[in-house]
């Protein structure tokens, strides 16, 4: 053949046609050749295709009909299970407080004045009677001092209306009263005297009565003297005594009213607490009913909680609330409600829920946030599982699936429906029973029908090895 082309090819660079025996004998060795390649090409494309069903049919042949060897090579998926059961839950519902003090006070300056001596107190606690504050008060203890001298004027005046003008008139019933007094009293005691002498028979009848005649007559002259000072004193004008008694009590008041304002000058604490806010300090003027600090009482707080009014009918003072402060990390505190609003707020339908606790380390701001949880409903008898067993269709849906694991280790989709949902718990309404086992852990996108390792959860038990404090409870390792 190659020839054959040699030939072909100098005879067409020499320019002349070639033989017609010639070309037809090419013609049909390049025809042989031809057919020959495509039955080669047909042969092993059929083959190839035999060969891909061949194993294409094994494939599917082992799939459906699996050996003993293939099937101890199936995987198998390592889950934690838990027990479906029936307790108690409550349903939660939570809502963002404000935290307030038990008790606030306010302490302002009632008189206008610079502030003599003032702290920092701000963060600081007081005590209830605590100095906090003392203002300039010279001016006022001056005026004190006149007013003072005002009253001691007024009560001299008030003694010469009593007493009357003349001194020496009064001078001499006074003498005249004391004298008639001592004689009154010696009398009687001579009369008692004679009247002892007189039962023992010492002296007559006649002497006896001299000296209760004597007494008498100093009685009289005693009820005299004392008629004659009466009259004496009632002659004097009684508009002049009532004008300066008057005065006196007028002088008494303004006294008082300066003193009042002097203690004012001294500013305590009313209550035991801590002080939140601080408005003026040491050497500013202090006016009249200006903010000095607020004292605030946290060993006790309220939070106030706005709640929807729809959950708030099933809420009861004295149920448990618990309590988180959202600008801090740390454990939830425990308190109780204290008081349900008997009104709404009609633009958000909201009703305030007081919620009481403790707060005696301080962990808690006045006027900071805190999420405030409480039980709105609660089934005593309900089928539960723990929340990570359930995949919700929706984050609000009460349909959702379960993996429940059956005797042979096979985990199978189930579809349930959900009642009362916690962040531990969620109740079980219809789809499983109590005793079932369900996948907790392990169960995100499992397909149905798998074979599972299943690894019961373990609840928490005390370690007995652990020691006890003085309550009688297993103290937890750092």
């Amino acid at each position: 053949m190659n020839q054959s082309k040699d030939s072909e090819t100098n005879k067409t660079a020499g320019g002349s046609d070639p033989l017609p025996e010639e070309t037809d004998k090419w013609l049909a060795v390049r025809h042989e050749r031809l057919t020959h390649e495509r039955r080669r090409n047909l042969i092993v494309g059929t083959l190839a295709l035999l060969v891909l069903l061949s194993v294409a049919f094994c494939v599917a042949w082992r799939w459906r009909h699996p050996t003993q060897a293939d099937e101890q090579t199936v995987a198998v998926v390592g889950v934690r299970v838990a027990k479906v059961e029936r307790q108690s839950i409550s349903a939660q519902v939570s809502a963002v407080g404000t935290i307030f003090p038990r008790e606030k006070a306010d302490v302002s300056a009632k008189i206008s004045a610079p502030i003599k001596q003032m702290s920092l107190l701000k963060n600081h606690v007081v005590k209830a009677g605590q100095v906090i504050a003392v203002l300039e008060s010279r001016d006022i203890v001056a005026q004190r001092n006149e007013a003072l001298a005002s009253l001691k004027q007024e009560q001299a005046n008030e003694r010469s209306v009593v007493t009357g003008s003349i001194p020496q008139t009064n001078a001499q019933d006074e003498k005249a009263l004391r004298d008639a007094r001592a004689n009154v009293a010696n009398a009687r005691a001579t009369y008692l005297r004679r009247q002892s002498v007189y039962a023992q028979g010492g002296i007559s009848r006649k002497d006896l009565e001299a000296s209760q005649l004597t007494l008498t007559q100093a009685e009289d002259e005693l009820r005299l003297v004392d008629q004659t000072v009466a009259l004496r004193a009632k002659s004097l004008n009684p508009n002049d005594r009532a004008l300066a008694a008057a005065r006196v009590a007028q002088a008494e008041q303004h006294l008082a009213t300066l003193d009042a304002q002097l203690s004012y000058a001294t500013i305590r604490a009313p209550i035991t607490g801590v002080v939140t806010d601080q408005f003026q300090y040491e050497g500013e003027f202090a006016a009249a009913g200006g903010k000095l600090v607020t004292i605030s009482d946290i060993s006790q707080v309220i939070v106030k909680a706005p709640f929807a009014d729809t959950v708030t009918d099933t809420l009861n003072v004295g149920d448990p609330a618990t309590v988180s402060p959202t600008d801090q990390a740390g454990e939830p505190m425990r308190g109780q409600i204290s008081l349900v609003s008997r009104a709404s707020d009609p633009t958000n339908r909201t009703v305030e829920v007081w919620i009481t606790l403790g707060n005696g380390n301080g962990q808690l701001r006045a006027n900071g946030a805190a999420q405030v949880t409480v039980s709105s409903e609660t089934k005593t008898d309900a089928t539960v599982v723990p929340a990570a067993a359930v995949t919700l269709e929706a984050t609000n849906s009460d349909e959702g699936t379960v993996m429940v694991v059956d005797a042979t280790s096979v985990a199978h989709e189930t579809k349930v429906t959900v009642g009362i949902r916690t962040p531990e718990k969620v109740e079980i309404t219809s789809g499983l029973k109590e005793g079932e086992t369900v996948v907790i852990e392990g169960n995100y996108s499992l397909p149905d029908g798998t074979k599972v390792q299943a690894t019961e959860e373990k609840k928490d038990e005390p370690d007995s090895s652990a020691p006890e404090d003085k309550n009688g409870e297993k103290k937890k390792e750092p």
